[in-house]
């Protein structure tokens, strides 16, 4: 039997002396190189215990040895599970507790503070920097720069990521190896990738956008990657006259715009830009291909599907709008407990080889989200065009996508409405032209106390990752209610919706 995702991303590496990573320094990583590390930290993770089932949780930078930690933990048959590295110890203690990783390999700086954490969930604590210097490495120093992967079926599980809804604790999807290899076959050929591309690639790698859909895709074709460690202005431009494609969140662009080096002389070599994890605002969209000529390409997924959709890449890009269901992927919008009719808006439901294997120990919200039929509720709300142009209008849940990254309302709620002088807080999603949606916190106050938001900031600040932050704050006397007592957050949003678009 084989490992299918090694074998198809990470075995064709080895021997080829092709540039695989150009990073920020200018330093160039081959093929071959990049294959011969990822066998010693294979055999250096052998060595630790690591057994095919295993949950290999990682919380480090963005480094070409982060990168083949994840081809030596599939190699291996275990599950990969990447964690932000804005995540706080209190964060990182259930991720551990509820997946109970073998290993977790965290950042040199934060060992002290995140050892307590990882003896108690039993789970051996090894360290990797973003320079790639770490205990990982000092282990792997000398091992075997050869590695045959251990067998794996098509539908055995290779990752595990965390995402959150509104009605409880975060949730692990599973991720087999045919739901990323499908999907990465799909998009490559959707949007016409090659061994002669190279993409930039500004992302971070803890997040389907960056792992599972710009390097799979990647390493699939054939191609380059300028690896940067994260979005830097500076790098970007620098480094785009060397690139052929890019993908990015909305965020890349708007700070791009605002920037008077972006021009058509740029970016006129440039045969592609994509943008998804968030909704590009369709004047941002207008204003890129104004400025450029050139016209983004906005997919549509979720954590536990990969992508659903994409703009055609011949064709007409539409602005406002994710395009058309991809290859392979079934669509339909659900109301009532059946499709809707014409443009109505209804719930998304997607079926295909991308849709996750379930949510890890969590059956029961498995069986309440994929049906048996193999239909997943996606829980966002949207509508299809007369031409089959699918529009993301809202979700259901009221999930807050900033940024590319998915935030938990009532996670943010739950620590506000802890401080003093606090009644309640009802936490929302207004557009931002920089990062999609901005978390934004309505907090009641109590009776005659008032409230001081600087202390709510650093309430905030001691307990959740930055991302998560409330963008702005308004203190009001009482939240609005329907006659049920539900807060009426749609309300909410009505009345702050321009705050940061005005």
């Amino acid at each position: 039997m084989a490992n299918p995702l090694f074998d198809t991303l990470f075995a064709p590496l080895e021997g080829s002396p092709r540039p695989l990573l150009v990073l920020a320094d200018g330093r160039v990583i081959s093929a071959d190189a990049f294959f011969r590390l990822t066998a010693r930290l294979a055999h250096a993770l052998a060595a630790e215990g690591v057994k095919p089932g295993d949950r290999v949780a990682v919380q480090i930078a963005k480094s070409p040895e982060a990168l083949a930690v994840y081809g030596a933990t599939v190699g291996l048959g275990a599950v990969f599970l990447p964690l932000n590295p804005a995540y706080t110890e209190t964060e990182v203690d259930y991720f551990l507790g509820d997946a109970t990783p073998s290993v977790f390999l965290a950042d040199p700086a934060r060992e002290t503070a995140l050892r307590p954490v990882a003896d108690r969930h039993g789970a051996r604590l090894l360290t990797l920097g973003a320079d790639g210097q770490g205990s990982l490495t000092e282990y792997a120093a000398g091992l075997p720069e050869t590695f045959s992967p251990l067998a794996r079926a098509p539908g055995d599980l290779a990752a595990i990521l965390y995402t959150s809804g509104t009605t409880g604790r975060s949730k692990g999807a599973m991720l087999s190896h045919d739901n990323l290899l499908s999907n990465a076959r799909v998009l490559a050929g959707l949007w016409r990738f090659t061994e002669a591309d190279i993409l930039l690639h500004a992302l971070p790698i803890f997040h389907t956008h960056g792992l599972f859909v710009a390097s799979n895709i990647s390493l699939l074709t054939g191609g380059q990657m300028i690896f940067l460690p994260g979005f830097d202005l500076d790098q970007v431009f620098a480094a785009l006259p060397a690139a052929t494609a890019m993908m990015g969140v909305p965020t890349f662009y708007t700070r791009m715009l605002d920037d008077p080096r972006l021009t058509r002389d740029l970016v006129g070599h440039m045969r592609l830009f994509v943008s998804g994890s968030a909704p590009l605002l369709a004047e941002s969209h207008l204003a890129f291909e104004a400025r450029t000529g050139k016209r983004i390409l906005e997919r549509y997924g979720m954590t536990e599907t990969n992508m659903n959709t994409s703009n055609p890449y011949d064709g007409d890009r539409r602005a406002g709008t994710v395009g058309f269901p991809l290859p392979g992927v079934e669509l339909r919008i659900m109301a009532n407990g059946k499709p809707v009719a014409g443009e109505e808006v209804g719930v998304i439901e997607v079926r295909g080889p991308n849709v996750f294997l379930g949510y890890w120990q969590m059956p029961e919200k498995t069986r309440e989200d994929l049906r048996e039929d193999g239909w997943f509720i996606t829980g966002d709300l949207g509508q299809r065009d007369a031409d089959g142009y699918v529009t993301i209008v809202g979700r259901a849940k009221d999930m807050i996508i900033s940024g590319g990254f998915n935030v938990y309302p009532k996670e943010v709620e739950e620590v506000l409405d802890a401080q003093p002088g606090v009644q309640e807080s009802a936490v929302i999603g207004l557009p931002h032209p920089d990062f999609g949606e901005a978390v934004f916190a309505v907090i009641a106050r109590q009776r005659g106390a008032e409230v001081d938001p600087d202390a709510l900031r650093a309430a905030v600040a001691a307990r959740l990752a930055r991302f998560k932050h409330p963008k702005g704050y308004a203190v009001v006397d009482a939240l609005p209610r329907n006659t049920m007592g539900k807060v009426q957050k749609a309300a909410l949003r009505k009345t702050y919706g321009t705050r940061f678009t005005a």
